[in-house]
């Protein structure tokens, strides 16, 4: 029995497709969401597919660290909210320092802080992570099994080389932008001292 099995329950390849499921699913919930906001259609993610991983990170995360609490249902709700409030933060920060920006912005939410988090998502996230055990965690799950029997491994294969193209090129091509950024920063900066 594998390290992966012992320590997750399942298969790197189960795993996997798991982690595509919870991220495509959260790439329709933020599409469908910014979409209603903005009044116009809108793609979110990182990547230029259909996926946006922080949600498979998110979901998988705290399915599993925290499995010892899962039966206590308001304890779970808090537990997720402030893990995967941390995780947002963590991640704005990350972004920052590698891009120079995140790409969301909660600044017109009450309650937000430097509009890298907010009380609604905190809130959302409760929610989301007690709807993980309850729901979302069976139904991918069993999603999975239909197909996995004979195609698992090659779907799991097939997206995750497909992702790690999508994720370069999307990675070399906003890192490229923050260059640009801090240049027309640098610019206007340069103006407001001579003017």
């Amino acid at each position: 029995m594998s390290f992966f099995y012992k320590t997750f329950g399942m298969d790197i390849y189960f795993f996997l497709n798991c982690f595509f499921i919870y991220s495509f699913f959260g790439w329709m919930f933020e599409c469908a969401v910014m979409s209603y906001e903005e009044k116009k259609p809108v793609n979110r993610g990182f990547i230029r597919g259909p996926l946006c991983t922080i949600y498979g990170a998110g979901a998988l995360g705290v399915y599993f660290l925290l499995q010892p609490i899962a039966e206590h249902k308001i304890l779970l709700f808090f537990a997720g909210a402030v893990l995967a409030t941390i995780f947002e933060m963590f991640v704005a920060w990350l972004m920052t320092k590698l891009f120079g920006y995140f790409w969301w912005d909660y600044n017109n939410k009450p309650f937000n802080y430097k509009g890298v988090i907010c009380l609604e998502s905190t809130i959302c996230w409760g929610v989301m992570t007690t709807l993980t055990f309850v729901f979302f965690q069976p139904f991918v799950e069993s999603l999975v099994n239909i197909y996995y029997a004979h195609y698992g491994k090659v779907v799991a294969l097939a997206v995750l080389v497909l992702y790690c193209v999508d994720f370069s090129t999307s990675f070399y091509k906003a890192y490229g932008e923050r260059g640009k950024l801090a240049d027309e920063e640098q610019l206007i900066e340069t103006k407001e001292q001579y003017q």
